[in-house]
């Protein structure tokens, strides 16, 4: 399964596959995957973050062999070593193992990689920016943030959970949460500039907004009306309420990083 970073790819995996499985995770030796394999054999196989996977020439060994179309396969380490038999592991051994993998990208580089592929099935996830709105909706905990993407869905070029964990971080840290999450979620430039207008509530109309946008240096009144017609039509999210309770130490009274700052500082304006 290959898709962004920040869709929660892993964690649908292991919602989906429960606590029995052999899980590998980030930097792992060809040689402590054989043994993972052997202790976990009979049981799914989840790989999460492949990246090393496209360097090491054994490690797509083992792979190829746990990953073939057969029932039973046959997994074996050639190379003699004495830790195998201090743990009383087998130099080969059958598994009906099944094997997920997952990575942001998928690199048929290879003969050994476009064979591995071959066995299997290569899935693209590819949510929606409404999709993971949804899905974010079980577990966030600030409406807020919540509510504002949800007016925004339309200019979300690349969805992910964590537009919504760093909106709720600065927030809580007492800075322009807003601005800054419309930078995070669309392209840059005069466009960012209008929709960053549309989202302040401090402007009571489009005629305040177009003054602000020209004193600012960024064109005329047809210039910023030009460019709120390239934003992308309003994805209609239905008005979700959340239920789930902010992780503990978000629980705790906010602390302002603008407080902080003054504290150290001393005398820091509001600019």
């Amino acid at each position: 399964m290959t898709g962004d970073p920040g869709l929660g790819k892993s964690q649908i995996l292991k919602r989906v596959l429960g606590s029995n499985v052999c899980l590998i995770e980030g930097r792992t030796t060809a040689f402590d995957m054989y043994r993972r394999l052997y202790e976990h054999r009979g049981q799914p196989v989840l790989i999460d973050d492949v990246d090393e996977l496209y360097r090491d020439r054994d490690a797509i060994r083992l792979l190829k062999s746990l990953c073939q179309t057969d029932t039973t396969k046959t997994v074996s380490w050639n190379s003699a070593t004495n830790q195998l038999e201090k743990d009383d592991i087998p130099r080969q051994f059958d598994t009906v193992s099944k094997v997920a993998i997952v990575a942001n990208d998928w690199q048929s580089a290879t003969a050994d990689i476009a064979a591995l592929e071959d066995r299997g099935h290569l899935i693209h996830f590819a949510p929606t920016a409404l999709d993971v709105h949804t899905m974010v909706a079980e577990w966030f905990w600030d409406q807020e943030v919540f509510d504002f993407l949800a007016d925004h869905l339309s200019l979300i070029e690349r969805p992910s959970f964590r537009h919504y964990i760093a909106a709720a971080e600065l927030k809580r840290g007492g800075l322009a949460w807003r601005e800054s999450t419309l930078g995070r979620i669309i392209i840059k430039g005069k466009l960012l500039v209008v929709a960053q207008l549309k989202a302040n509530s401090a402007f009571a109309s489009e005629e305040d907004r177009v003054a602000a946008f020209g004193s600012d240096g960024h064109g005329c009144r047809a210039t910023y009306f030009n460019l709120a017609k390239k934003l992308p039509p309003k994805v209609e999210a239905p008005r979700l309420t959340l239920t789930a309770s902010p992780p503990v130490e978000q629980a705790q009274p906010p602390v302002s990083i603008l407080d902080i700052l003054r504290k150290r500082h001393g005398g820091l304006g509001n600019g």
